[in-house]
C-alpha cells in the first residue's frame, strides 16, 4: 500500500480538515506520513482566505513538484480557481475542494491515469462522522469542529462561497468527539467553526451553543473548555450567563468585530450598531473576561475620519487581544468591485497605528497580573529548560504565552497555579 504525505495550512478549521484526510487514508490501509520526503505523493490542504495565505500555499505546491512529488491540492485553493491553477501550474497531479475530501482514496487509485479533479460547483460540508481524525497535534489543546461553512455574506469574506452554507454537526457526535480526547489526555478543548454561536441553527431550529457547552462541562477528566469566532448579534444574555456559570469555560471571548464605524459595518455587510454597549454588557457578565477581537483597516471608502473612529473605539475599550488585517481583495466578494480602494500603503500605515494603540494597551494590561497567581496549563519545555504555558486568557498560538523558570518537573497538559513576576508587551514570566 502506498505510503502519502500531507502538508496542512491555513486555519484549525483547516486543521480538522486535513485531519479527517489522514483518517479517511488510514482506515482505508494507506500509510501516512507529515514528512513528504519519505513519499512520492503529496497532498497539500492550501488556504485561500486572503492573498498573502494562497501565495503561502502556492509557494510550497511549486517547491513539491520541483523535487519531483506527485502533489494532490486540497481545500480553499483548489475550490476556488481550479482551472485557474491547473492552467498556471499544469505539473499539478490532481484537485479535491473543500466538501470533497471524502473522495481522497478515490483520487489516489485514480492518479496513475492522469490528471484528476474532484471539485464540487457547489460546496456543501457535511461532516464525515464515521471518520475517525488522525490528530497531527496531540497536546494539551485540541479543536473540534462543531459546524461549517457561513450563512453570512460579510462583504471581504470569501468563506461561504467556498464552503456553502452553514451547517451544524449533532451534539451527540460532538460530546462523543469530545469524551474521547478527554480520554486520550486532552486538556482543553477549542470549539471552532465559521461562526460558533450560530450552532444548531440549521438542526434545532435554534442556536444551542449554550446547552452544548453545559454538557461539555459535565465531562469528567476535562479542564477548559474555549469558544473562537463568536458573531456580535449572537452573543445573547443567554449564552454570557451559561459562559460565567461554567466552571471549566475559560472566560475569554473571541469575537471579530471588524470595525466601529456604523458606515464601515454597512459597508461591510456586518451588524451595524454600537459595539461599545456589547462589550460593557460581555464584561458585565463576565467578570475578568479577557475579550479577543479582530479589526479590518483599508477596506474600500475607508475614510481618515472612519479609522479615526476605530482608533479611539480601541483605546476607550482596551481589548485585552486584538488582531488588525489590511484589507485583501478577493474576487468574487461583494467588495471586490467597491470603490473607491483605499492604496496598500495607507492600509499599511493605518495597520501599525492600529497595532502600536494595541501594544501599550496590551502591555498596560499584562501589568495588572504582575504579582498574582495564575492557572496555567503547561504546553511544552523550551531547549534553554524554559516551560511555556499559557493562562486561561490566552488561545494557543494566536495569543501570548506564560514562560516559566522552574526545578519542577511538569507534564503538557497540566495546569499548574504559576506566580507572575513580569511581563512584555504580549507574554507573562512566571515562577512555579
Amino acid at each position: 500500500m502506498k505510503k502519502i504525505a500531507l502538508i496542512s495550512h491555513g486555519c484549525a478549521k483547516n486543521l480538522v480538515d486535513s485531519e479527517l484526510i489522514l483518517g479517511i487514508l488510514s482506515q482505508n490501509g494507506y500509510e501516512i506520513t507529515l514528512n513528504e520526503e519519505e513519499t512520492d505523493i503529496v497532498i497539500v490542504n492550501t488556504c485561500s482566505f486572503i492573498c498573502d495565505a494562497e501565495k503561502e500555499s502556492i509557494r510550497t505546491i511549486l517547491e513539491l513538484i520541483e523535487k519531483g512529488k506527485k502533489v494532490i491540492v486540497a481545500g480553499c485553493l483548489a475550490q476556488k480557481h481550479p482551472e485557474e491553477l491547473k492552467e498556471a501550474v499544469p505539473e499539478i497531479t490532481a484537485m479535491i475542494g473543500t466538501t470533497d475530501f471524502e473522495k481522497i482514496v478515490e483520487v489516489i487509485k485514480e492518479i496513475d491515469g492522469g490528471y484528476v479533479s474532484k471539485v464540487s460547483k457547489k460546496p456543501d460540508y457535511i461532516y464525515p462522522e464515521d471518520v475517525k481524525r488522525q490528530q497531527i497535534t496531540m497536546g494539551a489543546s485540541s479543536y473540534i469542529k462543531i459546524a461549517d461553512g457561513c450563512n453570512y455574506r460579510c462583504g471581504y469574506c470569501v468563506i461561504p462561497y467556498l464552503r456553502g452554507d452553514y451547517h451544524s454537526r449533532k451534539m451527540e457526535d460532538i460530546l462523543e468527539e469530545a469524551k474521547g480526547m478527554v480520554k486520550k489526555g486532552v486538556t482543553e478543548i477549542i470549539l471552532i467553526a465559521q461562526d460558533t454561536t450560530g450552532y444548531g441553527i440549521d438542526i434545532y431550529k435554534k442556536p444551542v451553543l449554550s446547552e452544548l457547552i453545559r454538557e461539555l462541562n459535565k465531562i469528567e477528566g476535562l479542564g477548559w473548555i474555549r469558544i473562537m469566532y463568536a458573531y456580535p448579534t449572537q452573543m445573547t444574555d443567554g449564552l454570557l450567563k451559561t459562559i460565567a456559570e461554567c466552571e471549566k469555560v475559560v472566560k475569554y471571548v473571541d469575537i471579530p468585530l471588524q470595525h466601529s464605524h456604523p458606515e464601515m459595518l454597512k459597508l461591510m455587510n456586518r451588524p451595524s450598531f454600537d459595539y461599545r454597549f456589547l462589550i460593557q454588557k460581555i464584561r458585565k457578565f463576565i467578570p475578568e473576561v479577557s475579550i479577543r477581537t479582530a479589526f479590518i483597516v483599508g477596506y474600500p471608502g475607508e475614510t481618515e475620519e472612519h479609522f479615526n473612529h476605530l482608533c479611539e473605539f480601541v483605546k476607550e475599550m482596551k481589548f485585552d487581544r486584538m488582531g488588525v488585517f489590511c484589507y485583501s481583495r478577493e474576487k468574487g466578494t461583494p467588495s471586490y468591485s467597491l470603490k473607491p480602494q483605499v492604496p496598500k500603503r495607507t492600509a499599511k500605515a493605518r495597520y501599525n497605528k492600529l497595532m502600536k494603540i494595541q501594544q501599550e494597551i496590551s502591555e498596560e494590561r499584562n501589568k495588572k497580573f504582575i504579582g498574582k497567581k495564575l492557572p496555567c496549563i503547561i504546553e511544552c519545555s523550551s531547549d534553554d529548560g524554559e516551560v511555556i504555558a499559557r493562562t486561561q486568557y490566552d488561545a494557543p498560538e494566536i495569543d501570548g504565552v506564560v514562560n516559566i523558570k522552574t526545578d519542577k518537573t511538569v507534564v503538557p497538559g497540566d495546569i499548574e497555579n504559576v506566580q507572575i513576576t513580569a511581563c512584555t508587551e504580549y507574554d507573562l514570566i512566571g515562577t512555579l
